[in-house]
């Protein structure tokens, strides 16, 4: 009887040990991959992110995206400190909003604060200015004293041709009658702060006692503090004495009538809420 032969086995491995070897070289990539990002190189990553962060502008020399010192190194752990962040920002987002909103309050608030100040200084400095004005008119003064008004100060203005001689700090003989009757009105007043300024004409003055107009006027504004503080009751550590020169013109310097206007002497009369 004849022999069956043999079959030959198939060359080659077996269909399932490729599939099975595939499978195993997938796997072996994916903890490879795995393992490749929970151990960076510190020192080549920070020069990884330097680069980008020249090129790019993303990172800030290496810092962090989410948490500081905590890159995608961290993998999948990263995605708590996402959640903080986020939750952080939104946090710091709505604070910084409310604190520029309570300063936004707080700056209207203070601007409404003074503009109400200010109304009351001016609504305050008006009165005061009628009753000067009258008491001017009753001592028959409002014809040589001018009155002005602000928020800060009522004003006094005294000509200068009346108060002293072309050239010169003495008060007048003549002028001293004048000079007494508005001492009298200054002293309804001496609660608050009186300011005396003595200003001239832009005409050049050269002598052995002023060398300047800056001096002449300097030396008026002292004459009339002396003669307050020797024949009034008003406290001198509440009147104030200043030369103002040439500087400060209320008129054209160019004709004789302005520069008879800039020679003059002003009193300016704070109110108790101004700060002088």
């Amino acid at each position: 009887m004849a022999k069956r032969k043999a079959e030959e086995a198939p060359k080659g491995a077996p269909a399932w040990q490729s599939t099975f070897a595939d499978l195993m070289n997938l796997l072996l990539c994916f903890f490879v991959l795995l393992f490749s990002m929970s151990t960076v190189d510190a020192q080549k990553f920070e020069e990884i992110a330097s680069s980008f962060s020249n090129t790019f502008s993303i990172f800030s020399a290496g810092g962090s995206s989410f948490d500081e010192g905590l890159l995608i190194s961290n993998g999948i752990s990263q995605l708590n400190n996402l959640d903080r962040y986020i939750n952080n920002t939104g946090a710091a987002a709505e604070q910084t909003a409310k604190n520029n909103a309570l300063k936004k309050d707080e700056s209207t608030d203070e601007e409404e604060l003074k503009k109400a100040l200010e109304e009351a200084q001016l609504e305050e400095n008006e009165q005061k200015a009628e009753e000067l004005g009258e008491a001017l008119q009753e001592n028959g003064l409002d014809k040589d004293v001018d009155i002005d008004f602000t928020s800060q100060y009522v004003q006094l203005t005294l000509k200068g041709s009346v108060l002293f001689d072309s050239g010169s700090a003495t008060l007048r003989s003549e002028a001293m009658p004048m000079i007494q009757k508005i001492a009298m009105i200054l002293e309804r007043y001496g609660d608050g702060t009186i300011e005396i300024e003595g200003h001239t004409d832009s005409v050049p003055i050269s002598t052995s006692r002023f060398e300047s107009n800056d001096v002449l006027s300097s030396y008026r504004a002292l004459a009339m503090f002396d003669y307050l503080v020797q024949n009034t009751s008003l406290d001198p550590a509440k009147i104030k004495h200043s030369g103002r020169g040439e500087y400060v013109p209320v008129a054209d310097n160019s004709t004789p009538e302005g520069r008879a206007k800039n020679r003059r002497i002003e009193i300016k009369i704070y109110n108790n809420l101004s700060s002088d």
